[in-house]
């Protein structure tokens, strides 16, 4: 199935975590470990206070956000042309959710993409991964790989049903188990034997929660995903990996708490999510195409003004937007929500 059957390297305190959370069951279902290996208050990976993100000793993945300012200019810049110019800019709060400690030594505070950045925005805000965000009035919500952190659910097929993977607790080993047989609507109806279906069921929750709340304009997050048919196609070992010291491992059940858990989103259940919260204009383009689309203006004056072909800038757009480094790995949704017309 892609993963290992047994752990190594798990700390005291998450076995005593995994005992209390599974409790008389005896073991979580995949789900439930990814959020306790991730968002627990006590031996959560993304729960700890230190720098997971770049290039420094001690990281465990890259993001769009290693690029420095330029991302941060970038998204500005596609967000203005998004909402029509900058005039409109000035009556929206750019909120990013799920930004990740500056620095170790910030002791957790967060600075943002649009740290440095001059910027038009009424405001600028930003909250923790894991945080529940307050979104009122005009908004700009931006997000940059929050959705693929949320646990999913793992289903491997045997025989004509589907079998929800989890995971159980043997003295002091955590492996793998398969749990009940599942229906869903959701689930493909039929898949070869052994293949991995992982639904990123708490994803689309997430995409629900947000357009819950009472805010209007401009949605964008920026991640890594999958149409449903391809995930129910196309990934038969499953999507699930691990990033520990920027080495990618189907290790899942290793050093929990102490690496990162990320697995692809289904774009269809956040686009459902979004048209049933009356977002409108739903789009998801490659990374690449959204900024050339929505930023175009920005790139060229920048392009212009940077003369050396190995300039930092340079080489951080060629980092965002080329399509063998993140121009197409990453894709970019947007939407858009008009405020509610009165009575």
């Amino acid at each position: 199935m892609g993963t290992s059957n047994a752990t190594t390297l798990v700390s005291p305190e998450f076995l005593e975590r995994f005992r209390a959370r599974a409790g008389g069951r005896g073991a979580l279902t995949f789900a439930e470990f990814m959020d306790l290996a991730l968002y627990d208050g006590r031996v959560g990976y993304y729960r700890s206070d230190r720098r997971r993100v770049g290039r420094a000793p001690g990281t465990d993945f890259y993001t769009a956000a290693t690029s420095g300012q330029c991302f941060g200019e970038l998204v500005m810049a596609a967000c203005i042309g998004l909402l029509g110019g900058g005039a409109a800019a000035t009556q929206h709060e750019f909120v990013e959710l799920g930004a990740e400690p500056a620095d170790a030594a910030a002791g957790g505070r967060t600075s943002g993409i649009l740290a440095g950045v001059t910027h038009p925005f009424s405001r600028s805000r930003v909250v923790r991964v894991g945080e529940a965000p307050a979104l009122t009035g005009r908004c700009v919500v931006f997000s940059n790989e929050l959705f693929d952190a949320q646990p999913l659910r793992r289903f491997v097929r045997r025989g004509d049903d589907w079998r929800e993977l989890g995971v159980k607790c043997e003295g002091t080993t955590l492996m793998e188990t398969e749990l009940n047989a599942v229906t869903a609507e959701w689930l493909p109806a039929s898949a070869p034997e052994g293949y991995v279906f992982d639904a990123p069921r708490a994803a689309a929750g997430l995409a629900a929660a947000i357009a819950a709340q009472p805010w209007h304009g401009l949605f964008v997050a920026c991640d890594y995903g999958k149409s449903w048919t391809a995930l129910a196609t196309e990934t038969p070992a499953g999507t699930v990996r691990a990033y520990h010291r920027h080495s990618q491992t189907n290790e899942l059940l290793a050093r929990p708490g102490e690496q990162d858990l990320t697995g692809h989103v289904c774009w269809d259940w956040i686009i459902a999510a979004l048209t049933a919260g009356t977002f409108t204009a739903v789009a998801v383009e490659s990374q690449e195409a959204f900024f050339v689309h929505h930023a175009a203006t920005w790139l060229e004056r920048t392009l212009a003004t940077e003369t050396h072909p190995l300039s930092p800038r340079k080489r951080a757009l060629t980092q965002l937007l080329h399509p063998a480094q993140m121009g197409q790995k990453f894709q970019v949704l947007h939407a858009r929500r008009e405020a509610a017309s009165g009575p």
